[in-house]
């Protein structure tokens, strides 16, 4: 599977376009007048996302002139049909993302601490290829000193997930 260039232009300027219709939607919600005691809350962010769906929309319409002019051109090679992502790119994206989701769900079901430990130790085995125990010792790092910066030092609780009880933490 190899993803064109002009392909993932037009993905990237629909989804841009959904956060510009998305920020459009909101700020209305909130209003995005000016009122006599200034601006609404949802000013700023209605003409931030009307900039946003115009250049979403600019990006999607010169990704179809190059694409159109090349194709009239006879140009099957062109820049705008050189490979964005060949197979070997997608499957580290693949596996990237895959990893980020797993961290996600088990920082939801684990807290931040113990998803953060796994995804490190993951991370650095796997993706940096260092030696197990010296990856676990980086992950379980990594977790201590996310506790002791935001715990101990600034006193901000983070998601704990099970062992906040089982440690008997607040």
């Amino acid at each position: 599977m190899t993803v064109k260039r002009f392909h993932a232009e037009i993905v990237t300027a629909c989804l841009t376009g959904a956060l510009g219709i998305a920020a459009v939607i909101g700020a209305t919600e909130l209003g995005w007048r000016w009122s006599e005691r200034g601006p609404q809350p949802g000013y700023f962010p209605f003409y931030v996302g009307l900039i946003l769906l115009g250049a979403s929309l600019w990006n999607m319409g010169s990704a179809f002139v190059r694409h159109r002019r090349a194709l009239a051109e006879g140009l099957e090679g062109a820049a705008v049909e050189e490979p964005f992502l060949d197979r070997d790119k997608v499957k580290r994206l693949g596996g990237f993302l895959g990893a980020m989701l797993a961290f996600v769900v088990a920082t939801m079901w684990l807290g931040i601490y113990i998803g953060s430990a796994g995804y490190i130790t993951y991370s650095a085995w796997r993706k940096g290829g260092y030696p197990l125990l010296l990856s676990l010792a980086i992950g379980f790092g990594f977790s201590v000193s996310l506790y002791v910066i935001f715990e101990v030092i600034f006193k901000i609780p983070l998601l704990k997930g099970p062992i906040e009880p089982m440690l008997g933490i607040y």
